[in-house]
């Protein structure tokens, strides 16, 4: 990510220098873009290292769930930098148009910029199509679900990148050859309303993590028949897994233990089944507690209430 973050500055450098020679509103628009995306790229790697602390005795979970909160600041910084520039300057040249000259040097900033971006574009692409496989899910459909913010930020970031140098060299394009700004101008104005839209899916999917997402029903049914398969377990009546943090889960639950162990006997497989539940990957902590009696049990999808037997028949 740091050679993601200093390849993003270079190319926002570029292309201010690019955007002062030419006097391009779509270029002026690309250079607050990848100034956004650079200053995006220094909070998701604060948001890696404060996520990746270790749990203490005020944060027992852990400090997983800082990863949305800078996801976040960076999602903002995209909305209010690039795509509140973008549009605004764009507006500004359709009310007062200026000239835009040495149309070489856009060009080849931008097919520079091109080059760079589908790179990193490429690399983010397949990272997320394996572990989208790895899932059984479309591509788009696991970058919007990940519970990683790092990997949707740089995923819709380098898209919108790519279509954004797309944008902003057909609007100059026709600027030079009607000779009017007003394709320069509205060139500007797209970029912005792509980072905007961009942005609201970032906002949007941090917030629903920050406020707690419960994981998706496959893991929550593989988590239910895992417990039901531990020798301890009876039967489960009530079971929550909630993300904290990038591919970190808390689980919550109740269960019905085996036999009818006294108080003592029933606290230590309590604490075995929490143990052997913690130790699974991704797993930070999980709390679970004794089920009231009449309490409907928990069945996988695949299991027939019929199947299941009655409470306490297991």
């Amino acid at each position: 990510m740091v050679l993601a973050l200093l390849a993003n500055a270079l190319i926002a450098a570029a292309k201010t220098a690019a955007a002062v020679i030419t006097g391009a509103a779509s270029m002026l628009a690309e250079a607050a873009h990848s100034w956004a995306d650079t200053g995006n790229e220094v909070f998701l790697l604060v948001a890696q290292r404060r996520g990746d602390r270790p749990a203490d005795v005020s944060h027992p979970f852990g400090y997983g769930r800082e990863v949305y909160v800078w996801s976040m600041f960076a999602a903002i910084g995209l909305f209010a930098v690039g795509a509140g520039v973008s549009v605004t300057h764009g507006l500004h040249e359709l009310a007062d148009p200026e000239p835009a000259t040495d149309f070489g040097v856009a060009y080849a900033v931008l097919a520079v910029a091109f080059v760079l971006e589908g790179v990193s574009f490429r690399q983010a692409w397949r990272q997320s199509r394996g572990e989208a496989r790895r899932r059984d899910r479309g591509l788009l459909e696991h970058v919007l679900a990940t519970s990683d913010p790092t990997v949707r930020a740089v995923f819709f970031e380098d898209a919108a990148a790519l279509v954004g140098l797309v944008i902003a060299a057909a609007g100059i394009v026709a600027n030079q050859v009607t000779g009017s700004a007003v394709p320069d101008a509205l060139g500007s104005i797209l970029v912005g309303l792509l980072l905007a839209v961009v942005a609201y899916v970032l906002i949007v999917r941090n917030l629903r993590f920050l406020v707690g997402e419960t994981v998706d029903p496959e893991v929550q049914a593989a988590a239910l028949r895992t417990l039901l398969q531990m020798p301890q377990v009876a039967r489960v009546t009530q079971l929550r897994i909630e993300f904290v943090g990038a591919r970190r889960v808390v689980l919550v639950g109740a269960v019905d233990l085996v036999g009818n162990p006294d108080e003592a006997e029933a606290s230590h497989r309590l604490a075995e089944v929490e143990a052997a539940v913690r130790a699974s990957p991704g797993v930070v902590g999980a709390v679970l507690s004794l089920a009231e009696p009449g309490e409907p049990s928990l069945l996988p999808p695949d299991v027939s209430p019929s199947a299941g037997g009655t409470p306490g028949s297991r």
